[in-house]
């Protein structure tokens, strides 16, 4: 292997990619993942579309030639073609486009059974597609489909058509392991007997995932001669998908000597486009791109990464454009929670800090992941409690919602020690939990605030598993307000409430707290 080669990327999102089960990308999306691969990524060359497949496909590639024309991209821009000639030939001029790349057979079985042609016939029916190709002013590479099966099966036939190709007036040739059955070593092996035949001929490799091999296989084909890649962006393409973008640029950078042109820091903008114009949700724990690959969280790993940042790697946030976070939740340790504090400007004493870790190790035992943005809330709401005496508390409760059927709640209270069930219906969850506490109160006696005001938020770019933070304003001859945190939306205006009991009790009989005003939270009492 040379060192610093120059090594193309071939980025084929909108043509293999496309192939994905379910996507369908719109013309203007075509022309805006286009423009994103080639001046924001910087890749060398992109496949658009396969030739005759609709008006639609003919439209969205004329949209990319006509803007590639205005940018002198023309040459960066290629369409699969087919052994058909003039067919493709014609609607890729009719596209504007000036590349084809040409889809041959790469083993014998395909050729035998599938277009039942010998190689001589298949070979002379290339020789006219190139020939009309020249003759119209379109470049031609060559595509070997099935070509690993071919070289693991028909040897002889697989390299006799590359010998016939390097005769031909084509740019590359193109080898894809087009079911994704390849080892590594076979791989290796195979582009050494390729290379060391033909040295001076451009191939590309194109690699399938369907043993999560492609990265791997990308790797070894540039290893062991290949001169361009083929990618995917977040490895789009059916079946198990082509070899992701991502993942290549980060191996050829971080794993060998080779050059490439990629703009890396882009990635994970283009990336999230892509999944938004597909509709394919990037997984969580996908390398580079996926929402949990930065993210820490262990303790140990965040106090590792104060000390020296000993749980780095060279596969930094920053270049692809992301931050490193450290997440919050059962597993969390004080290093966590205060490099959180930390990015939030936020310092806490000793004794504060110690109940915000328990309060997160609690609420992670419902949700999986506590958030940056969910910090805030949790902070306010343990402050909260702090300042307010718990002699009241909801000790269990059965909450039943049913189509057709009025919400019923069971309830059970500690009150000064003493135990109260009541259960009740109404008109939602929480109005049935405040139809069964009224009943209690009535026992004994007492009377509740009224509710004047009910305000539900989750922090901001929260999902459906954010907390839900519920603010109630009550009228007690004084207006206060409590607030509850739960992922529950019903709970949490549970727990505002609970508080809400408890600080009335504060309020009837330590009226010398009357006036106090709790600051760093939400509950102030306000003459009234």
């Amino acid at each position: 292997m040379k060192a610093n080669r120059k090594i193309e990327i071939m980025d084929t999102t909108l043509r293999d990619g496309e192939q994905t089960s379910g996507v369908s990308f719109l013309p203007s999306e075509k022309l805006q993942i286009a423009k994103l691969l080639l001046e924001e990524l910087k890749v060398d060359r992109i496949e658009v579309a396969s030739a005759r497949v609709s008006e639609g496909e003919l439209d969205g590639v004329q949209k990319i030639t006509q803007w590639a024309a205005q940018k002198d991209y023309l040459d960066r821009v290629e369409v699969l073609g087919f052994v058909d000639t003039p067919v493709s030939v014609d609607w890729i001029l009719e596209a504007g486009a000036k590349v084809m790349n040409l889809l041959t057979k790469g083993s014998l079985n395909h050729l035998t059974h599938q277009l039942k042609k010998t190689p001589e016939q298949h070979f002379k029916a290339i020789q006219e597609s190139i020939a009309y190709a020249q003759e119209k002013g379109v470049d031609v590479n060559v595509y070997l489909e099935d070509w690993s099966n071919g070289m693991r099966n028909s040897f002889e036939y697989t390299m006799s058509l590359i010998a016939f190709l390097t005769t031909q007036p084509v740019k590359r040739i193109m080898l894809p392991d087009t079911l994704g059955l390849l080892s590594p070593d076979e791989v290796s092996q195979f582009f050494d007997v390729i290379v060391a035949r033909f040295p001076n001929i451009h191939f590309d490799f194109h690699a399938h995932n369907d043993y999560d091999l492609s990265v791997a296989n990308v790797m070894e084909a540039l290893l062991h001669g290949a001169s361009g890649v083929h990618t995917t962006v977040n490895g789009l393409g059916e079946r198990a998908g082509n070899a992701p973008l991502e993942s290549v640029v980060a191996i050829i950078k971080d794993f060998t000597d080779l050059e490439i042109s990629v703009q890396e820091q882009k990635i994970f903008r283009v990336s999230k486009l892509v999944e938004q114009f597909s509709g394919q949700h990037i997984p969580a724990n996908k390398p580079v791109v996926g929402e949990n690959v930065f993210t820490q969280t262990a303790g140990i790993h965040a106090d590792g990464d104060n000390k020296k940042n000993l749980y780095f790697n060279d596969l930094m946030p920053e270049r692809f454009g992301r931050q490193r976070k450290y997440a919050l939740g059962k597993t969390s340790g004080k290093a966590n929670i205060l490099k959180n504090l930390e990015e939030l400007g936020i310092s806490l004493e000793k004794e504060e800090l110690a109940k915000v870790t328990q309060r997160i190790i609690e609420l992670g035992d419902k949700k999986e992941r506590v958030t940056t943005e969910d910090l805030p809330y949790i902070i306010s709401d343990v402050l909260q409690n702090n300042s307010i005496s718990k002699n009241i508390s909801i000790e269990g409760y059965h909450m039943t919602h049913s189509k057709g059927l009025k919400p019923t709640v069971q309830l059970r209270m500690r009150i000064h020690g003493k135990f109260y069930d009541e259960s009740a219906t109404g008109d939602g969850q929480y109005d049935s939990f405040m139809r069964a506490l009224k009943k209690i109160y009535k026992t004994m006696g007492r009377e509740l605030p009224k509710l004047t005001d009910y305000h539900v938020s989750i922090p901001p770019g929260g999902k459906t598993d954010a907390f839900v933070e519920t603010v109630i304003t009550w009228d007690y001859g004084k207006i206060f307000k409590t607030k509850g945190l739960d992922p529950d939306q019903t709970v949490s205006a549970m727990m505002a409430t609970e508080k809400m009991l408890n600080i009335i009790e504060t309020i009837k009989y330590n009226p010398e707290k009357e006036e106090s005003t709790y600051y760093g939270n939400q509950y102030r009492t306000v003459a009234g």
